[in-house]
């Protein structure tokens, strides 16, 4: 990879911004100091612990596109929880629905109101008619799997390669330099060997899923419609039918998780794009920003599902959680859909995506950069490559960590927080002009430390 950056020069920039980080957030630093004695690395989730600097950020509180730290500071958020934010911190809509929802009463393992608005919302935006809620699209993604191998007879997954489905076991795998599909690097305590359970094919190579298909063994097709986990990659014209007509020969189930993708549009890329699944999984930000997933399927596979089913063992057959389809969260799913992540948000988000990505290709443009930048909808990203990576293989080679980590710390010490394992902005209803402009200025101003 060439990104003509020295690299004892980004070593001194380093030092030069943990300082400034160090000298700016004392009671951070207490905060965390604190928090070690109980917890590792001083965070209650450990991923916490990559974030750029000697610790981390503690948030005092959140509102619209903003943050405040617990040394005072305001910060631009274009991380918004990895999109779990997506709707801005705290939407009014939402958080007066979840405070009236919690003095009725959070759970109960019994259905409300909401539920059916909640599923009726869903069904308008994917066009899929029968919808089930989890706590997570993590879980949603393991329901349609043990469904799909349910109905399907058959073991295996396919996945796209360096994709992500949050913490599925089947989908952290990738493949080695022959080819073969090994665990991801960094999979803590895989069950079993990946090959058992993953068949794992490159984003984009039609050919790959031919072959792939040809061996009679899949149960489903679990993928993202745009990857977005390893840098934005956009599917070809042409793949998404390819994978729609070999899951139908075969006998497959097609699972987009739109998760991510949501960014698109109010149907997420399906809708946008006309995809045609069987099964569609949404979760984070479709609660206003708690704890909330849902999947989606059409009458023909909901009707084989539930024909497979006994009554007496429906609660123990691995699918679904005591808390999940909870009263709170149906309740912000309810509210947040119809009238905060409305259709009418998106053409404002959009626009300030493109803001961002103009911004960022200037400052490309401007210092003869060899590096590219990819917008979807209200999310955009930039990589260290000369032009838009087509796979995810492509995507992870031009990962540049040291590089990455000191771009993010450049940026969180002039108040502009951006997600902490890539290079990805998202723009939520509340974003400003000036919030990308933050982002502009951090930018030019960093690139121009580096090539100096």
């Amino acid at each position: 990879m060439t990104t003509r950056v020295d690299r004892g020069r980004l070593a001194s920039l380093w030092e030069s911004e943990v300082s400034k980080f160090s000298h700016a957030r004392p009671r951070s630093r207490e905060l965390w100091e604190e928090a070690s004695k109980v917890m590792p690395d001083g965070v209650p989730m450990l991923w916490m612990a990559k974030w750029p600097g000697p610790w981390p950020v503690f948030v005092e509180r959140a509102q619209g596109a903003h943050f405040l730290c617990a040394d005072g500071m305001d910060h631009v958020d274009l991380c918004l929880g990895d999109t779990g934010a997506m709707v801005g911190h705290a939407p009014e809509a939402a958080t007066k629905a979840l405070a009236a929802q919690l003095l009725k009463g959070s759970t109960t393992m019994l259905p409300t109101a909401d539920a059916a608005i909640a599923a009726n919302l869903l069904s308008e935006r994917f066009g899929l008619p029968m919808w089930q809620f989890t706590l997570s699209a993590t879980d949603a993604n393991r329901s349609m799997i043990r469904y799909s191998r349910a109905v399907t007879g058959k073991k295996k997954v396919l996945v796209i390669d360096h994709c992500y489905h949050g913490s599925v076991d089947e989908s952290f795998a990738t493949l080695d330099d022959h080819g073969d599909v090994v665990a991801r690097r960094g999979n803590i305590g895989p069950p079993v060997p990946l090959d058992e359970t993953t068949v794992v094919v490159p984003f984009n190579d039609v050919d790959a899923l031919e072959r792939a298909f040809a061996a009679g063994d899949i149960a489903c097709a679990l993928v993202e419609p745009a990857m977005t986990n390893i840098g934005i990659v956009l599917p070809q014209p042409g793949w998404h039918d390819a994978l729609r007509k070999l899951c139908t020969t075969h006998g497959a189930v097609l699972i987009i998780d739109e998760t991510h993708t949501l960014c698109a549009g109010p149907g997420g890329m399906t809708a946008r794009d006309d995809l045609q699944p069987d099964a569609v999984v949404v979760g984070k930000t479709i609660a206003g920003g708690i704890p909330a997933g849902a999947f989606g399927v059409s009458s023909e596979l909901q009707a084989r599902i539930r024909s497979g089913l006994e009554m007496e063992d429906i609660d123990v057959g691995g699918v679904g959680g005591t808390l999940a389809g909870n009263a709170l969260s149906l309740a912000g799913i309810r509210a947040t859909l119809a009238e905060v992540l409305t259709a009418e948000v998106y053409p404002e988000m959009i626009a300030r995506a493109s803001q961002w990505t103009k911004g960022v290709q200037d400052v490309i443009d401007e210092f003869e950069l060899p590096w590219q930048v990819t917008q979807l909808g209200a999310r955009a990203e930039y990589s260290f490559l000369p032009h838009a990576p087509v796979d995810g293989a492509q995507a992870a080679n031009a990962d540049d960590f040291e590089l990455q980590q000191y771009l993010h710390l450049h940026a969180l010490n002039r108040g502009v927080l951006l997600t902490p394992f890539h290079n990805m902005a998202l723009m939520s209803p509340n974003t400003t002009s000036e919030d990308v402009e933050a982002h502009t200025r951090h930018f030019r101003e960093a690139v121009g430390s580096l090539v100096a």
